[in-house]
């Protein structure tokens, strides 16, 4: 998630409970140009292992990047995002539109696994369902990635027109599942550690992959720990135990950008997403939303009363982003012939994020 899974979130969901965590997407072209921002952005603390999300369209570029992190020791996995429904990559062809051209994502995925095998870095794909109802793709690609040598398949259940509307569609994953035998893991509408293990017990998925889920709820990964452990126990933090997390992310972007005031200004956007559903006045939420100092926020987060107990009746709900459907931007006439190889001009984007 861009601009969400920084190393600061990705530490703190690690002490929350998360098993693997990957990063914000970045561009092959930025990563082997050395843009600043990318390599920043593919900054890991010390905890492996370390999972770094690519996103490319062009195979040489993208095997020059795994080949930098081969070369490099940048990361301990490597994720193939072409799950991206983002006007801004769809256009280009990358994200979730590039399964569509079978060939060019065949080359595309057997040059990251060639490059990584001599590091013994496993390379995975993460994918949506088609670009459309009526241009699906995900058991061809998936077969595709798995003959191409990718450790797993992981398939989140919309197209890419379908963005972030409606409900996943698990059957799909399924179908996918039943098709493959390299690990399938599945993705959408994991809000809660009990639809983690309805989707498992639906489609027989050998795992879930939570997006949206853990905005604002960077503890839903012990909830998940304890429920494929058979246990029953979850984490509902009262909101002062919500406060004191608050309190801890802010300070760990701090850290990270080495700055006070731009790691209180980074933590605003997910102030609505950790108050969810707690009875706090417009007024103090709006404060919080301007902080830009930890002493700041401090001050803010003490006036909360902190034997509020946490609001069951937002658990289960959607997070994030929601949007209605919608036509994907592709490049001209990138639907005419599935075994054009060739890659769009200016497809591969020079810098990373939002």
């Amino acid at each position: 998630m861009a601009g969400i899974t920084n190393v600061a979130f990705r530490r703190l969901c690690r002490e929350q409970g998360a098993a693997l965590f990957v990063g914000e997407m970045v561009t092959t072209r930025a990563l082997v140009e050395r843009n600043i921002k990318t390599m920043r952005m593919i900054a890991f603390d010390d905890a492996r292992p370390r999972s770094l999300q690519l996103y490319g369209v062009d195979p040489a570029t993208v095997r020059k990047a795994v080949e930098m992190i081969v070369d490099e020791d940048l990361a301990d996995h490597i994720d193939l995002n072409f799950g991206c429904p983002v006007p801004k990559v769809t256009r280009k062809g990358g994200g979730s539109a590039l399964p569509w051209k079978r060939r060019l994502f065949r080359s595309i995925v057997g040059a990251a696994v060639e490059a990584a095998t001599p590091a013994d870095i496993p390379v995975t794909v993460k994918m949506r369902t088609g670009v459309d109802g009526q241009h699906l793709t995900y058991l061809e690609a998936g077969l595709i990635a798995q003959e191409a040598g990718a450790a797993w398949v992981a398939l989140h259940g919309r197209t890419a027109a379908d963005r972030y509307s409606g409900t996943a569609d698990w059957d799909a994953i399924a179908r996918l599942k039943q098709a493959l035998d390299v690990p399938v893991l599945g993705n959408g509408d994991i809000w809660e550690a009990d639809d983690a293990l309805r989707m498992v017990d639906r489609t027989g998925v050998d795992g879930v992959v939570v997006g949206r889920g853990c905005l604002g709820r960077p503890w839903l990964f012990a909830d998940l720990a304890a429920a494929f452990a058979g246990r029953p126990e979850r984490v509902m933090p009262s909101l002062g135990e919500v406060a004191s997390i608050m309190l801890r992310h802010a300070e760990l972007l701090s850290y990270w950008y080495g700055s006070d005031r731009e790691g209180v200004i980074d933590f605003r956007k997910h102030v609505a997403w950790y108050l969810k559903g707690f009875p706090i006045g417009s007024a103090l939420r709006q404060c919080m939303a301007m902080a830009s100092s930890l002493d700041d926020l401090g001050k803010l987060l003490a006036l909360l009363d902190p034997e509020t107990p946490y609001p069951t009746d937002v658990l289960g709900q959607p997070r994030g982003r929601t949007n209605s459907p919608g036509k994907v931007g592709l490049p001209e006439g990138w639907l005419d012939d599935r075994d054009d190889e060739r890659v769009p001009d200016g497809a591969e984007l020079p810098d990373s994020g939002g």
